[in-house]
């Protein structure tokens, strides 16, 4: 049984001075409307209302229209259903053995394999050796996810531990990644925007030095001119911090090409970021070693992450920083990943996801309180990071022959 109108008024009015008053047809719509002008500290007014609503079975939502505070009394608390953690035991222990599986093939230097049998029958017999490319990323991963975690634990939010998804396939990097499921509405800007990028921080923390760690054991060769008929090569994408850590870390602007081709550096680099091409044949580049991978998939993890769209970090930090104006940007977001698809199809399938769950943002229940300077700064900081680790082409597979 809802409470009389006067009740909830009384109620409201001690956070809100009352303009008007409009009644709603709940469940669907509100229980009442309020239009006003909040007394004093916003985030502190939604707290002290939330908490004297909460017997009522009753959630406030703060909202702005025209300059005017609003307030909304929606019928129902959300209270979500405890998690069966054997599914998150199940999920990173496969995803622990399916990483390890991966570190040893990028570990292995042997002839090549005749079928998916002596591929996998190798991979478990030696899944020991996989341990420098296993532990690397899955320390990555680890700080990514327990950085979101951790951080809505701090604020009072309610997230699922974190997801590890298994990817066992040759050739792939062992996971898909991992995900936390917030599992309610948060509260505000500030909380969706510090649980937002607090994964990519802790996750380029720890890739940075790791990164940097496995260049110092990577040694640096030529590109053959050709690769034999049955053999393949794989050169990783290169981002702007990527480059530069490369530099750091042998000194040099790698992949270096045979030549410029007349070009000036910086537009042949510009270009070979962009398309992957020309592919740098005869030159030198560094030859990864598995920790050195491990931290490339880290920067790449990031970057994936922080695309500005929908539920993923970026789009977190797009809409902290725009509001429902964030859902405008898609359509540049899908055209440029739709364009990138000619140069790596992969990208093709990012834009059909982001084009299908893309649309929806993570709406908080006070969009009045505003961000404070430092996390305007730390959004700004967000989208400068996804800019330094974008990859526009991830992998480029050489054929032989």
């Amino acid at each position: 049984m809802l409470p009389e109108t006067d009740i909830l008024t009384s109620i409201v009015s001690r956070v809100l001075r009352v303009d008007d008053v409009t009644l709603g047809a709940p469940p669907k719509s509100f229980i009442v409307r309020y239009r006003g002008q909040l007394y004093g500290d916003s985030a502190a007014a939604y707290d002290q209302l939330a908490e004297a609503l909460r017997s009522y079975e009753i959630t406030p939502l703060f909202r702005l229209e025209e300059g005017r505070h609003v307030v909304l009394l929606m019928q129902g608390i959300a209270r979500p259903r405890p998690a069966n953690l054997r599914v998150n035991l199940l999920f990173m222990v496969l995803t622990v053995i399916s990483v390890f599986m991966a570190g040893v093939w990028y570990d292995y230097k042997g002839p090549e394999f005749t079928g998916f049998v002596d591929i996998y029958r190798y991979a478990i017999v030696h899944i020991i050796s996989g341990w420098p490319y296993a532990v690397s990323l899955l320390a990555i991963l680890f700080a990514h996810e327990f950085g979101h975690y951790l951080v809505g634990r701090y604020h009072g939010e309610n997230v699922s531990l974190p997801y590890f998804l298994p990817l066992p396939f040759p050739g792939g990097f062992g996971t898909l990644g991992a995900f936390i499921q917030m599992k309610s509405i948060p509260k505000n800007r500030r909380h969706l925007l510090d649980i937002g990028i607090a994964g990519p921080l802790a996750g380029l923390i720890v890739a940075v030095p790791i990164l940097l760690y496995g260049l110092h054991l990577s040694t640096v060769d030529r590109i053959p001119l050709s690769i034999p008929k049955d053999e393949g090569l794989t050169l990783e994408g290169n981002s702007i911090l990527y480059v530069a850590l490369k530099y750091i870390a042998k000194g040099e602007l790698l992949p270096q090409p045979a030549s410029y081709e007349g070009l000036h550096p910086a537009l042949y680099w510009l270009r070979y970021i962009f398309t992957g091409l020309p592919l740098p044949r005869g030159g030198v580049d560094v030859m990864l070693h598995p920790v050195a991978w491990a931290g490339w998939v880290g920067l790449l993890v990031t970057a994936l992450n922080l695309i500005p769209a929908g539920q993923l970090d970026g789009g977190h930090l797009m809409y902290v920083l725009r509001g429902r104006r964030a859902v405008k940007l898609l359509p540049f977001i899908l055209g440029a990943l739709f364009l990138l698809g000619f140069i790596w199809t992969g990208w093709w399938l990012w834009a059909f996801l982001i084009f299908i769950f893309g649309r929806f943002y993570a709406e908080p229940l006070d969009l009045i309180t505003p961000l404070d300077p430092r996390r305007k700064a730390l959004a700004i900081l967000g989208v400068i990071i996804f800019l330094l680790v974008f990859t526009p082409v991830p992998l480029v597979l050489v054929a032989g022959g």
